[in-house]
């Protein structure tokens, strides 16, 4: 595979302690935000920003630049009559690797049975800084990143508290005492979950990279925005409604050195339209195949539409397109 370090873990920054600052005033602004917050038994702060409380679209813009550890900026704009949706999500990062996948992605897997519960199994992907504390990925390896930190914050995207197994399985990977971690809970059903979820456009895009094998340390710069959906009180439709968005809707704009027959390969590979299973709402193809993510052709999780610019070359290569007729039919109903 190429290189895929990051200029920015050379840099030595700090993706917890940049988003200590954004953690401060969400609690700080929790009220306003329609969130809850408490300490757990531990000291642990548990923040709930769907689950019991209301939480709002707001709360979701904030947990999102968490997510990518104070290195990107989420926006919410309004969408004009040719966009087809009234309301769209800006994200950008000049550090977009470090940010997304150094951060924001969602992969650190965190699970108990019941026994271990004393109740129900919990299952649950951790994303946020805290995962570059306790690098159990191998993509912290190729990336050569690992944060240092005394200040930790996980989001989850779950419907209850994690289980103390759980807590104390974070604290002891994270090596942190309970009063320095934040747990930010944001089911997808909420509207904060959903916010913060399709805020994953540029980092969609970015895992497609990589998995693609496109070098990682070319990549210097990216934008993307995407439709934000109402959320669902059904769990599936929530999580198809969120993916969608970024599949169907998600626009991408990478910068990047390097060779132009690379760049204009990301650009014709990247798109989602190249998986077997494009045109369909995901909730759908979720269903069909059982609700097992494993049989869903990976090509599919990617942005609808993107644009790669060589700063080396001055050219620009564009990919895809996106499909607001059929986000439509999903979303819209006429009055």
């Amino acid at each position: 595979m190429s290189n895929t370090s990051s200029p920015a873990a050379a840099a030595g920054l700090s993706v917890n302690l940049l988003a200590q600052p954004l953690v401060e005033r969400l609690l700080a602004d929790a009220d306003a935000l329609g969130l809850h917050v408490r300490r757990d038994d531990t000291g642990v702060h548990i923040v709930d920003a769907g689950i019991e409380a209301r939480g709002s679209v707001a709360a979701g813009l904030r947990i999102g630049e968490i997510c990518m550890g104070g290195l990107g900026h989420v926006h919410l704009r309004s969408g004009c009559s040719a966009e087809g949706w009234p309301t769209w999500l800006d994200v950008r990062s000049s550090q977009p690797v470090l940010a997304c996948l150094g951060s924001q992605y969602a992969g650190w897997s965190l699970s108990a049975t019941k026994e271990e519960t004393g109740g129900k199994k919990f299952f649950s992907l951790g994303s946020g800084p805290a995962r570059a504390l306790a690098v159990k990925e191998k993509l912290f390896a190729e990336l050569g990143y690992r944060d240092r930190a005394d200040f930790g914050v996980l989001v989850l995207e779950v419907d209850r508290t994690p289980p103390k197994i759980v807590v104390d399985k974070l604290l002891r990977d994270c090596d942190l005492p309970a009063q320095a971690l934040t747990l930010i809970l944001t089911p997808t059903t909420s509207l904060a979950g959903t916010t913060q979820v399709v805020a994953r456009v540029l980092e969609v895009a970015l895992h497609k990279a990589h998995e693609l094998g496109y070098a990682l340390a070319d990549i210097v710069d990216g934008d993307a925005s995407a439709p934000l959906p109402s959320p669902s009180s059904d769990g599936v439709e929530a999580m198809g409604r969120t993916n969608d968005a970024i599949l169907y809707g998600g626009r991408v704009h990478l910068t990047v050195r390097g060779d132009d027959d690379a760049a204009r390969a990301l650009a014709r590979a990247l798109p989602s339209r190249n998986s077997r299973d494009y045109g369909r709402s995901f909730a759908e193809i979720f269903k069909e195949v059982a609700y097992d993510f494993y049989k869903i052709d990976g090509a599919l999780f990617a942005p609808a539409e993107v644009w790669v610019s060589n700063l080396d070359s001055g050219n620009t290569w564009h990919g895809g397109a996106s499909d607001m007729a059929l986000l439509q039919r999903l979303w819209l109903q006429e009055a």
